[in-house]
C-alpha cells in the first residue's frame, strides 16, 4: 500500500510539473511472478524507475523498451512477458507484435507470465504566441480550453487586454517553455513582425506560422535572410496561418489556426488508435 501511495503521489506531482514519464502497470500474472497484478512503476525518459516496482530483470528490459517508444509517439502499449514455450504455442517470437500486444521472452526460472500496460504521460502540448493582436488573444483563450500550455509573449505596452495564458512574457523572448511538442504562432499585426519572427524561429518546434499574407511574409523573408537566418527555416513558416475556412473575425481566424495545429498534432495517431487500445487484446485474453 505504501508503494502504491508513493506512486500515486508522484504521478500527481510530475503531472503538475509538466514532466514526461511512463506509468507501467501489471494488469495480469500467471504462475509465479515477482510482481502481482496492480503493481505500478514510474519510468522517466532516461529509463530510470523513480517509484514503484513491476518485477525484476525478467520484465524490465521489455518494459523499458516499450516505455521509450511510448514516450516517442505518445501511444500506450501492452507488453506480454512469457516463457518461450508459451510464445511458441501462440506462434509468436520475442519482439513480435500481435493485435496491439508486444511479446517478450521470460528467461527467468519462474517461467511465469506478466502482462504490463505501458502508458505515456506527456506534458500538455505547448503553444507559444508572439504578438498582442486580437487574433493572438483569441488564440490563447481557445487553446487553453483545448488543453494547451499557452505562453504569450508581447510587449506589455501593446496589450489591450489580459491574455488567457499560463505564462505571460513582456517582449518577444519566451521563457519557461515546457518540454513538450511545441507550436509557435506569430500574430503581431504589424507591430514588431521581424523581431517576433526572429524569436519564433529560435524556438525548436514542429510548427511555425505567421498571421499575415504571403506577400507580407515574402517581404519579411528577405529581411530575415539578410539578417543571417537560415532561408530553409524561414520557408517552413506557414503564412498565412490556419486552414482556409473563409475566416473573417479574430475568433474565426484563431479557430482556423487551431484546426491546422490539430492536424499537425494528431497526424498518424488515428491510424494507431485501435492498436493502442488499453483493453486486453484477444492474444492475451485467450490465455485466461
Amino acid at each position: 500500500m505504501g508503494a502504491h501511495v508513493e506512486v500515486t503521489d508522484l504521478v500527481t506531482q510530475m503531472k503538475a510539473a509538466e514532466e514526461a514519464f511512463v506509468l507501467a502497470t501489471v494488469v495480469r500474472t500467471v504462475s509465479v511472478t515477482a510482481a502481482k497484478a496492480g503493481a505500478k512503476a514510474i519510468i522517466r525518459p532516461d529509463g530510470s524507475i523513480v517509484a514503484g516496482w513491476i518485477g525484476g530483470g525478467c520484465a524490465k528490459g521489455a518494459v523499458l523498451k516499450a516505455a521509450r517508444e511510448a514516450l516517442a509517439d505518445g501511444e500506450p502499449r501492452m507488453v506480454s512477458v512469457q516463457p518461450e514455450n508459451l510464445l511458441a504455442d501462440l506462434g509468436v517470437k520475442p519482439g513480435d507484435t500481435r493485435e496491439g500486444v508486444r511479446f517478450a521472452s521470460n528467461m527467468c526460472p519462474s517461467k511465469g507470465t506478466m502482462d504490463i500496460f505501458v502508458e505515456p504521460v506527456l506534458p500538455h502540448p505547448s503553444l507559444v504566441i508572439l504578438g498582442a493582436s486580437p487574433v493572438a488573444l483569441s488564440l490563447a483563450t481557445q487553446a487553453r480550453r483545448l488543453g494547451y500550455h499557452v505562453t504569450f509573449a508581447a510587449p506589455a505596452s501593446d496589450l489591450t487586454a489580459e491574455p488567457d495564458a499560463h505564462v505571460i512574457v513582456d517582449g518577444f523572448e519566451p521563457r519557461h517553455l515546457n518540454n513538450a511538442r511545441r507550436f509557435v504562432v506569430v500574430s503581431t499585426q504589424g507591430k514588431g513582425d521581424e523581431a517576433a519572427l526572429k524569436q519564433a524561429l529560435a524556438i525548436e518546434a514542429g510548427y511555425h506560422a505567421f498571421v499575415g499574407s504571403k506577400r507580407k511574409m515574402a517581404a519579411l523573408r528577405d529581411k530575415l535572410a539578410a539578417s543571417g537566418l537560415d532561408p530553409a527555416a524561414i520557408d517552413r513558416v506557414r503564412a498565412p496561418a490556419g486552414l482556409d475556412l473563409g475566416a473573417i473575425t479574430p475568433e474565426e481566424i484563431a479557430m482556423s489556426i487551431l484546426a491546422e495545429i490539430t492536424i499537425e498534432r494528431r497526424r498518424g495517431q488515428r491510424d494507431r488508435g485501435a492498436a493502442a487500445s488499453p483493453g486486453l487484446p484477444k492474444a492475451v485474453r485467450r490465455r485466461r
